[in-house]
């Protein structure tokens, strides 16, 4: 059975279902990530595109070019600011879910850590699962 997650942003303007198991779950410690985040990272559930659902409100998108040479346009509510998606050119059919904004934030088990380059020297970088200085390619 595939795995459900809910979320939303912190004011309730935006709520979000995804019916699939994840695709990968990720540390991206790019600098675009760290500026959107406000932190060393990005905490990031990767999901099918086509299995998430906006179930109230909609996201305002922005657009730049990422340290991968694709673009990222990331997702926040306008009226609260809270970070919540990723689209990655890179990666056309898939969604990025911001970890932060699940309902339970527990169910984040992450599988890679990426642009670790970028880690500034104070940022805790897991020991345990594998790390790369770019994005594995």
């Amino acid at each position: 059975m595939a795995m459900t997650l809910s979320g939303g942003c912190v004011c309730g303007a935006i709520r979000y279902e995804s019916s699939a198991d994840p695709v990968m779950s990720v540390n991206c410690y790019c600098r675009d990530c760290q500026r959107a985040t406000g932190s060393a990272m990005a905490p990031v559930i990767l999901v099918p595109k086509s299995a998430l659902r906006l179930l109230k409100g909609e996201p305002k998108y922005y657009t730049v070019k990422a340290d991968s040479g694709n673009e990222v346009s990331r997702g926040f509510c306008t009226n609260c600011g809270s970070p919540m998606f990723s689209l990655l050119s890179g990666m056309p059919d898939v969604i990025a879910i911001k970890a932060s904004s699940l309902d339970d934030p527990s169910v984040f088990k992450p599988t890679l850590n990426v642009f670790v380059a970028s880690a500034p020297p104070w940022a805790p970088v897991s020991p345990d699962i594998p790390a790369f200085a770019k994005m594995p390619g």
